[in-house]
C-alpha cells in the first residue's frame, strides 16, 4: 500500500492498527481474529477492538460462528457507506448549527467582514462559490478557462438548483474546453466561447465576485481565489466579462454550445 493511499485512509477515520487489519482481510478474506492479527502485525490484546471498530465503521463483516470469521467489504461498499452516514450526520446538525450560529455571524461577523477576502484551497473556493450563487438573485456570470475545467463538475448542479428561479446565466469558456463539460451545461445556460482565457471567476448581481487565480509562489499547489463584494470591484469585473463576451463566439471549435 502507497503512503498517499494510507494517508487516506487515515484522513477516512482508520487508525493504522485498523488498516492493517483491513488489508489483511483484503488478502485473506474469512479469517479468524488470531490470524489477521499475526499477518497484520497487530497485537492480540487489539485485534478484537480493532476488527470490532472496523465492523462498526463498515469496512467489516463477520460471521459469528466458533470461532468467529471476519470478511472485508469491497473498498467502494464501504466508502459508499461512509458517505452516506457522513451526509446523513451533515443533514441532521445542519439545523442546529445554522439556526443558533449564522444569527450570531450575520449581526457580528459581517459587520466587520474586509472588503476582500483571500480564499484558500479547492474545498475552501467552491464553498465560496456556491454561497454566494445562494444569495443571487438576477443575474450570474462565470468565466471558466480550460484550465479550470475540473470546476464545472461542481456548479452544475447549483446552476440547475437556480435555474427555476428566472436567474439569468452566462458562462464564458474557453475555445478548447471539453465537450462533456458543454454538453453538462447546455441547456442551463447562454454558453460563448474565446480563445486564451486564463484567468476565471463568478460574478453575482454585479455586487458580489469570486476571483479564481492559480497556486501562490509559496505553494503552487494551493488554489487561490479573491472574494469581494467592494462595489468598485464587482462593477469592474462585470465590465470586463461584458467586453469578453461580446468578442466571444457561440461555437466552440464546430462544436454547437
Amino acid at each position: 500500500m502507497s503512503e498517499k493511499t494510507r494517508k487516506v485512509l487515515q484522513d477516512l477515520g482508520l487508525t493504522d492498527y485498523e488498516i492493517k487489519a483491513y488489508v489483511a482481510l483484503l488478502v485473506n478474506p474469512g479469517s479468524q481474529a488470531s490470524d489477521i492479527g499475526r499477518e497484520s502485525d497487530v497485537p492480540v490484546s487489539k485485534i478484537y477492538e480493532v476488527l470490532a471498530n472496523l465492523e462498526r465503521k463498515g469496512w467489516v463483516e463477520s460471521q459469528h460462528i466458533r470461532p468467529s470469521k471476519y470478511f472485508p467489504k469491497s473498498p467502494s461498499t464501504a466508502l459508499q457507506a461512509l458517505r452516506l452516514k457522513l451526509e446523513s450526520e451533515l443533514k441532521s446538525n445542519e439545523e442546529y448549527i445554522l439556526n443558533e450560529l449564522m444569527p450570531i455571524y450575520q449581526q457580528k461577523a459581517t459587520q466587520e467582514r474586509p472588503d476582500i477576502w483571500i480564499v484558500r484551497g479547492d474545498y475552501n473556493i467552491l464553498a465560496k462559490v456556491s454561497e454566494s450563487i445562494d444569495r443571487c438573485k438576477k443575474e450570474l456570470l462565470i468565466v471558466v478557462p480550460s484550465a479550470l475545467n475540473s470546476v464545472v463538475d461542481y456548479i452544475v448542479p447549483t446552476i440547475d438548483s437556480i435555474r427555476s428561479s428566472g436567474i439569468k446565466v452566462r458562462i464564458l469558456m474557453n475555445a478548447d474546453i471539453g465537450g462533456k463539460s458543454i454538453e453538462k451545461l447546455a441547456g442551463l445556460a447562454d454558453l460563448r466561447f474565446k480563445e486564451n482565457m486564463f484567468g476565471g471567476g463568478v460574478i453575482i448581481d454585479a455586487r458580489e465576485v469570486v476571483l479564481l487565480l492559480g497556486g501562490s509562489p509559496e505553494n503552487p499547489n494551493q488554489a487561490l481565489a479573491i472574494w469581494s463584494d467592494h462595489a468598485g470591484l464587482a462593477s469592474f469585473a462585470k465590465n470586463y466579462f461584458e467586453f469578453l463576451w461580446a468578442e466571444a463566439q457561440p461555437r466552440a471549435q464546430g462544436r454547437v454550445s
